[in-house]
Order: structure tokens, then sequence, then C-alpha cells
């Protein structure tokens, strides 16, 4: 079952030129359409559904979802689902996908959105080869999510009666497509405003709250409690991990934090994260910076007595998750990677996934790469090598019986 690479590489530099940051995918689903009609896909198997209504950002259009029945003496097997992502990470507008050799590189001094067009590229050349080579397959869902480069949006607002009740999924975001991905860590956002009181900083510095000396203090306690960063806590049998960051520190709606050097400032807004592979414990990083700003709070007084106050907030990003290598869907993955002369290498990922709301919504669901190096980056680059394996990599898990 050999994969017109030629067609499959010219897909992948089709669908590269087409600008589709997250939120914003309408332009890209377009082509997707177009390229999986032209691939003999018929044009009543392709519909978006209305995630996009459900997702709390602007989202242009839904998810992009098609059907492919089930062909010769596998037509009537379980449905599997085939996904990727549509969207890319916003420094990728305006990228200009460039051969070189094996690579595809970038002439633009952006980053070059082979995440995720290398999983969109794999997805049309499944439905391609399919149908040229008339190959026996089960019923197949193709599903691209919107928004995953933002919150995982489209695979959490996916209505999952709309993808045919899959038995398994297998997801196509990453480097290499020997590495079989069967879990991931779970995260919060949270966020928290602190309010002081503004006074004038040279003439009453005494009268006013600062909610930067809150902010100050409460990352001092969180630091010096190892609740930043890497986080490591027990030893042996009991030890638990995971991560933290502070992200953007502002005056809310994009002002910054504090009006001038001589007032008090008297609001500062923050984001940040906890992650953990452990799904009781990236909740308690959590809890360590909701209870460091509450006490920093407290600590920070005014000359009548009064403190400054905080109001914290957070919510699961994603669960975590860890599927069992005894499961049908890695079996198959693991087969088939060997199958295509690949050595399956078992993982688990530090990011976030579409695959964490897969699992969440029932459908045990394994990852794997599709050529991309260096994603969300200036220096992004696409291995073709790579990229043609996944091609090869997604038929044969479509075929095998």
């Amino acid at each position: 079952m050999p994969v017109d690479t030629h067609a499959a590489t010219d897909r992948l530099m089709r669908f590269l030129a087409v600008e589709g940051v997250t939120g914003k995918e309408a332009a890209i689903g377009r082509e997707l359409a177009a390229a999986l009609q032209e691939a003999g896909v018929s044009a009543d198997a392709i519909r978006l559904d209305d995630a996009n209504t459900r997702i709390p950002v602007p989202t242009e259009t839904g998810n992009l979802i098609v059907d492919l029945p089930g062909r010769g003496a596998m037509h009537n097997q379980p449905r599997i689902m085939f996904m990727t992502h549509m969207d890319t990470v916003p420094l990728c507008a305006g990228a200009k996908p460039k051969l070189a050799g094996r690579k595809i590189v970038n002439e633009a001094k952006t980053a070059l959105g082979g995440d995720n067009r290398c999983g969109c590229g794999v997805l049309v050349t499944l439905a391609a080869e399919l149908e040229k080579q008339q190959l026996d397959h089960p019923p197949i869902t193709l599903l691209f999510c919107v928004r995953e480069e933002s919150g995982l949006y489209g695979a959490r607002h996916v209505r999952t009666e709309e993808l045919g009740s899959p038995v398994m999924a297998f997801n196509f975001d990453g480097g290499a497509a020997s590495n079989v991905t069967i879990g991931a860590v779970g995260a919060d956002r949270w966020q928290v405003e602190i309010f002081g009181r503004a006074s004038h900083a040279g003439v009453a510095p005494e009268r006013g709250i600062s909610s930067t000396m809150i902010l100050a203090l409460a990352l001092a306690d969180v630091k010096a409690g190892g609740w930043f960063g890497k986080v490591v806590k027990g030893k042996r049998q009991e030890r638990r991990e995971g991560t933290s960051n502070v992200g953007p520190v502002t005056g809310g709606e994009g002002r910054p934090a504090g009006d001038a050097t001589n007032v008090v400032t008297d609001y500062v807004h923050v984001r940040g994260e906890s992650r953990s592979h452990d799904r009781t414990f990236f909740k308690e990083i959590t809890r360590a910076y909701k209870a460091a700003f509450e006490k920093a709070a407290k600590r920070v007084k005014n000359s009548d007595g009064k403190t400054g106050r905080v109001r914290f907030k957070a919510e699961t990003d994603y669960y975590p998750f860890r599927m069992k290598e005894s499961l049908p869907v890695v079996r198959r993955a693991m087969a088939a990677v060997s199958e295509i002369g690949g050595t399956p290498n078992i993982r688990a990922a530090n990011g976030g996934l579409d695959a964490n709301w897969m699992v969440r919504h029932g459908v045990p669901t394994v990852t794997f790469g599709a050529g991309q190096n260096e994603p969300h980056t200036t220096d992004e680059w696409i291995n073709l090598d790579e990229y043609d394996r996944a091609c090869a990599l997604a038929v044969k898990l479509a075929t095998m019986r």
C-alpha cells in the first residue's frame, strides 16, 4: 500500500500557505473541504458542527467532520476515527513555506504552521489513498478540530454523537511518527485579581495599599514553598510531580499594571497555570497559589489598618490521562508502527492534547507525530521523511485487520 508522497507533500504545501490562526479557521476549513472533494470524498460527507457556538471565546467556525463509509470486507466493522487540529498559533500568520530538500522551511520571520498543517495533510492523504487504491476499511470519521492552540476548545465542545460512535481514535500532532503517546498531563488555568488602594506615592504612600507588593509577596511565598516551575513533593513512592507558571501580569484588558510611578498601584490582574500527570496534584498546586495570594493580601496594610483583597478563580483546562498498553487502541497503534518499519516509542506528553478531551469523552485516543519540529517558534521546520511515515501509518491503521 504505497502512498503517493509527492501528492502528500503538495497538499501540505497548499495547507501551509493558508492562514488559519486559532479562532480564525474558516479559510483553512474551506481549503480542507475542497481538497477532500478533489480526493473523491462526497460533499455530502463533509460538514461543520456548531462547537463554535459553545466555545466561550470568538471562533469563526465549528469543527470539520467527515464521514467515510466502510468498504469491502471491513465495511461493517466498528467505526474508527482519525483526528487533528486545523488551527495554528498566531505567530504563524504570514508564513511562506519553502521546500528545501527533505524539509519544509519558512521564508518569513514567523512560525511555519507545521503544527498542525502536518496533521491536516495526513488526514486528507489518508482519504485520498483509501479512495485512489479502493482499499478495504471500516467506517471512518475524520475530525479537524478548531482552537486547539488556545485551550483544546474544539475537542472539548464537540458533540460525540456527531462522530458516529468510534471505538477508538488516532490523533496526529507532533514530531516522530513512531511516538505512541498514550497519556498527557492535566492542567488548571487560574487568574487572580488583586485589589489595593491608590494613593499619591510621594505625598501619602502610607495611605495606599499596593497590589504590586501583594503580588510580590505571594510569588515569593510560592517560590519559597517549592510551588513554582518544576514542582516535586514527597519522596520515592509518595513522590508527586508537576509544573506551574505565572503568565501575563496586567492591569486588565491590555492595560499596564499600575498607572504611574507616583501612584500606589491599586489593581493587578495575573494569569497562570498548574500542570501534572497526577489528576489531584495539579489542583493542589493551584490551591497553593490561591493560599499564597490570600495570605499576602492580609499582610499588606495601610496606615488605617486596612488590607488588600484578592479574587482567585481557577478552571480545569483539561484532565490528565494514561491509557493501559493492553487496550486495543494501543495494541493497534504499536502493531501499525512496527508494520511500517518503525519502533514504537510509548510515551506520555507534558502538554495538553486534543486526545485529553477525547479520552474524557469516552473515545480512547493515541497520538502520533507527523513531522513537526520546533513548533511555536520562528525556527519551525518540517521533516518530510517523518511526514511521509505518518501518512503511511494512517493508511496502515485504517486498513489493518
